[in-house]
């Protein structure tokens, strides 16, 4: 991926997706097992949606490799959705793991709690990756010189 102003289009435009899938779960929360975790699953997509567009309004500000700028995007593009994905499963099974406050009082089959564990150590994972380079990627701007 080389061309930054596709890059950032991109992100702009899964963030602006990913901010309205987050508002269309809102309306499905009532009805999930775990309606509290539907509203977490709402915020998560609203407010990463809104992170990725961020994320693609600044692209032009980050200065990475081809290769850690293609890591950085997939981190976070992964990251953002898979969030929203893995928190409206556990509303859906009803899932505690990892989740003991928001999925209080419930409870999911083994192999939904082990699907829902695993995928939600997956966006921690890549939301720190894509973030940190992120990070390193504004700040290598900020100390290169300027032409």
């Amino acid at each position: 991926m080389q061309n930054n102003d596709r890059i950032a289009q991109i992100l702009i435009i899964a963030g602006a997706l990913l901010f309205l899938i987050g508002l269309l779960s809102g309306f499905a929360t009532p009805e999930m097992t775990n309606p509290r975790m539907g509203l977490a699953a709402h915020l998560e997509g609203v407010m990463n949606g809104m992170f990725l567009a961020v994320v693609g309004l600044v692209w032009s500000r980050v200065s990475l490799s081809n290769r850690l700028s293609t890591l950085t995007f997939w981190s976070l593009l992964y990251g953002t959705f898979a969030n929203w994905f893995f928190i409206s499963l556990a509303a859906i099974f009803g899932t505690i793991a990892m989740t003991p406050i928001a999925g209080a009082g419930h409870a999911g089959t083994p192999w939904q709690e082990n699907l829902i564990a695993a995928g939600l150590m997956s966006v921690g994972l890549s939301m720190v990756l894509g973030c940190a380079l992120l990070v390193l990627g504004l700040f290598r701007r900020l100390s290169a010189p300027r032409q």
